[in-house]
């Protein structure tokens, strides 16, 4: 059959189209959503079944591929390619021994997340996965097993150095842009922090679209090896690398249903540090009321499990909980949160100090992985660094390497579009929205207007007057401006009362 390149983005699943009076069709017997095998120029794809009934999509002698399916067969339209029935999984009487309660060993979780990663698995059975574990809660070796096969399906990287560290977020908290501060300190300190970060799928803005408003994320792993040689550091997305690739595949589906149960969590996050070659992790648990975790004893188990796994995987961990009551830094959205990062870097006096003591207190106990470095010295070695403008130099090195592209935080270029939501009454903020926050900036554009967001002039414990403005909203897109005015007026994601009403932080700094 000849190959059609179908222009629908299905987001990491691979769609074959077939019209529905195509011979191969009809002998086959294929059904809709079923699976098929496409083989084409020496490549082997997996893929799911619509069928299509308007020739001007796909002909009766075509076999039409969706993007992703398109550009993996590296083929150019017209080329001829074999379809057939696609074997079952191998893995599938796990998966049905999963969804009917039981207890998977190693070999089943292996089996699984490799059918998995080579999609293999229909959406359908990959979320029948996600809420069969997240249901019955996976034991904590069960964790341990599913991390051990997301390491194992993808690229294991090694620097050759017995020191490479990392921080990472468990997320939820918008503006969190501490990473890009974290990373350029420590490795002026002299450590070894290759950052490879991910894209936002529900949040306004993730490291990796924050970062690329300030330079290029989507590099060659061999140039950004090329990088962290150089310059100890590099700041990119992590798609290019293909570490522990079946996580990508379930976040797909997860996400979706806004499933994140503590499990899956802990092998996500811990998965992708293993492969990245990381040997020592700060991880952030922010709680607080619109939180991922909003008590301390949720906050404690949870650190546990992610000791019992890390100490299982070699991997020496540092959880440090941190308050999560609201947004950190001014800008929520690329633009507004890398100004905010450029600011913290410069010590420019209008930058948030929130995010940057946050920033400090985790490079400083990343810092203190260093054995040369005594416990308790991290935080002031931290600020040093800042403060001396060497955290802005090797800053300024990795945006080089990378392709730095212009900006001026002083001016950087927002979305023109704007309004202001204003306080309605006179009080006290006694609270922030994390989630309604995210939501009006992402309705606004953010992330794919990168000018897009939300630009909060408010924080907790701040005394306002009737008119005064709590947040701008910027938008590039007037139906954007609407959305996010109707979702602004129906919740403004703030709350007035009493000095004493402010909830209290429970942190470990």
């Amino acid at each position: 059959m000849a190959l059609r390149r179908v222009a629908i983005d299905t987001y990491r699943e691979n769609v074959a189209y077939l019209h529905r009076d195509c011979a191969v069709y009809r002998a086959e017997g294929f059904q809709a959503l079923s699976k098929v095998e496409v083989r084409a120029n020496g490549r082997r794809i997996l893929a799911t079944v619509n069928v299509v009934d308007d020739e001007a999509l796909v002909g009766c002698h075509e076999l039409g591929l969706s993007e992703d399916a398109f550009l993996q067969l590296n083929v150019s339209d017209g080329h001829t390619a074999s379809v057939s029935q696609a074997e079952p999984p191998e893995s599938i009487d796990a998966l049905h021994r999963k969804i009917s309660g039981e207890r998977l060993n190693r070999d089943d979780y292996r089996n699984i997340i490799r059918d998995i990663a080579e999609l293999r698995y229909s959406k359908i059975e990959l979320t029948a996965f996600v809420v069969a574990t997240q249901r019955d809660e996976l034991d904590r070796e069960e964790v341990y097993f599913l991390t051990e096969a997301m390491v194992a399906s993808g690229r294991k990287l090694d620097w050759h150095d017995p020191l490479v560290v990392d921080k990472h977020c468990i997320g939820g908290i918008p503006g969190n842009r501490t990473s890009m501060l974290v990373v350029p300190i420590v490795a002026a300190h002299g450590l070894l922090c290759p950052k490879t970060s991910s894209r936002a799928i529900t949040s306004p803005a993730g490291t990796a679209d924050t970062m690329e408003v300030l330079a290029n994320v989507e590099l060659p792993f061999e140039q950004l090896a090329d990088i962290v040689r150089d310059h100890r550091a590099c700041l990119a997305w992590g798609g290019t690398a293909n570490l522990s690739p079946a996580d990508d595949v379930l976040i797909s589906v997860e996400r979706p249903l806004a499933i994140d149960s503590a499990g899956q969590m802990v092998a996500s996050i811990l998965s992708k540090k293993i492969a990245a070659g990381s040997t020592h992790l700060v991880l952030d648990i922010p709680i607080g009321p619109t939180a991922k975790v909003r008590s301390m004893p949720e906050a404690q188990r949870l650190r546990r499990l992610f000791e019992y796994v890390a100490g299982r995987i070699h991997l020496s961990l540092d959880v440090v909980i941190t308050d999560g009551r609201q947004p950190i830094g001014n800008g929520i959205g690329p633009v507004l949160e890398a100004r905010d990062v450029m600011r913290v870097l410069e010590n420019d006096p209008r930058a948030p100090n929130d995010l940057r003591q946050k920033s400090l207190r985790l490079a400083g106990r990343l810092i203190e992985c260093n054995p040369d470095v005594r416990g308790g010295d991290g935080f002031g070695i931290a600020r040093d660094i800042l403060d001396s403008g060497r955290a802005l130099s090797k800053m300024n090195a990795i945006l080089a390497a990378q392709g730095q592209k212009l900006f001026d935080h002083n001016n950087p270029q927002l979305g023109s579009l704007t309004f202001d939501v204003l306080a309605t009454d006179a009080g006290v903020v006694t609270a922030i929205d994390n989630l309604q926050i995210a939501r009006i900036a992402r309705l606004a554009g953010a992330p794919k207007v990168i000018g897009a967001g939300v630009d909060l002039f408010r924080k907790l414990g701040d005394v306002v007057s009737m008119g005064d403005v709590m947040y701008r909203v910027h938008a590039g897109f007037q139906s954007d401006q609407i959305f996010a005015r109707q979702a602004s007026g129906k919740s403004t994601g703030y709350t007035l009362g009493r000095a004493d009403e402010v909830p209290h932080v429970f942190v470990e700094f």
